[in-house]
């Protein structure tokens, strides 16, 4: 079952709220001893988290399946680039990860027990039974906050982003579970920023047409790091912009910064050309652009240094100068405990003040 975007917590009391977590979704499947995790496009992630299966039998009932997300928990909250790093073919190398950045897996939604499917109950009743069953769970796996008051979910939307959530999720209680239709909402966060538009890359289909605009913002030392993409253009746009920046074209590798993408990134930097096993076999050429223009763009949150998604092309801002891109623009969030939310420290008796509301 899909989401699809709202832009605020809807009202009402035939809704159940939950913190959207920042992970890998995935479905749980266990029979007795047996275990299988399933990722959202059906593919296996068990081979990439080998510490799961053994604690998915300590706790969750022996016949089920479960829907959930996997998360690894880090120093300040969830970190998704050690998720990143887990799609590795090298068994030994995963094995080492998993030893250092153990996941945990967050169960929602529980769709089978025993013999008996339970999708087309109710999302309240189907709630009520994953309370029950997983009462006595313990980490890495951990049944997520539920609350039907909108002033509850609108605060986990303000604070919990701290600890790295991506916003909230609102679900009808009285919905069936709906493989396939987006029939959740979420709530994310979304803000803007002034951001060099230091090249761009040709759209794949050809016919002159710009595929992505690459973006870049400075540090305090002056370096300017590629920070993400604006890939959200129609195609008569598309068009439009390949003329518009041609004139920035001419002599644009003189001097431009990142002119040595395709060696290694330096004072790490982020490349835009820079290749790994994420992007092997795509071309990645870029055209470089004299650092003139000025887009804002607008972007849910901040991965690291980077946008943790593609952003969106809002207006361009010839009254910026592009020495004000700066990271120190960007809207910082208050750190806040990861353990207060999913209680790493043992379970959920010292979170339940925190997270509960009814």
């Amino acid at each position: 079952m899909l989401a699809r975007a709202a832009a605020d917590v809807p009202e009402g009391p035939g809704w159940l709220y939950e913190p959207k977590w920042d992970g890998f979704r995935a479905i749980v499947f266990r029979d007795g001893e047996e275990v299988y995790i399933q990722s959202r496009d059906l593919k296996p992630l068990d081979r990439y988290f080998p510490e799961l299966p053994p604690v998915i039998r300590d706790n969750l009932p022996e016949r089920c399946v479960v829907d959930g997300e996997i998360v690894i928990p880090g120093p300040n909250g969830l970190d998704f680039d050690s998720l990143l790093l887990r799609i590795h073919p090298a068994a030994s190398r995963v094995a080492m990860l998993a030893a250092q950045t153990p996941a945990s897996f967050i169960a929602w939604d529980l769709l089978a027990v025993d013999d008996e499917d339970l999708r087309d109950r109710a999302q309240q009743e189907r709630r009520e039974l994953i309370e029950a069953r997983l009462a006595n769970c313990r980490p890495p796996v951990h049944l997520t906050p539920a609350t039907r008051d909108a002033d509850v979910a609108r605060d986990w939307f303000e604070r919990f982003e701290g600890a790295g959530l991506d916003g909230v999720i609102a679900k009808p209680l009285e919905a069936p579970y709906q493989p396939g239709k987006r029939a959740m909402l979420k709530v994310k966060h979304a803000r803007t920023a002034d951001c060099v538009v230091a090249g761009f890359r040709w759209h794949k289909e050809g016919g002159g047409m710009v595929g992505s605009l690459l973006l870049g913002l400075y540090d305090d030392e002056g370096d300017l790091h590629h920070v993400g993409v604006a890939s959200s253009f129609t195609r008569e746009r598309r068009r439009e912009l390949a003329a518009e920046l041609e004139p920035l074209r001419e002599g644009a590798l003189d001097g431009h910064p990142w002119a040595a993408w395709a060696g290694p990134p330096e004072s790490g930097q982020r490349m835009p050309g820079a290749t790994s096993r994420w992007n092997r076999g795509k071309d990645l050429s870029w055209e470089p652009l004299r650092l003139e223009r000025v887009a804002e763009v607008a972007y849910d949150h901040l991965q690291g240094d980077r946008f943790r998604h593609a952003t969106s092309f809002r207006r361009w801002r010839p009254d910026k100068p592009v020495t004000g891109c700066r990271y120190d623009q960007l809207e910082t969030q208050a750190p806040f405990e990861l353990a207060a939310i999913i209680g790493a420290d043992g379970g959920w008796s010292q979170a339940r003040d925190v997270v509960s509301g009814g």
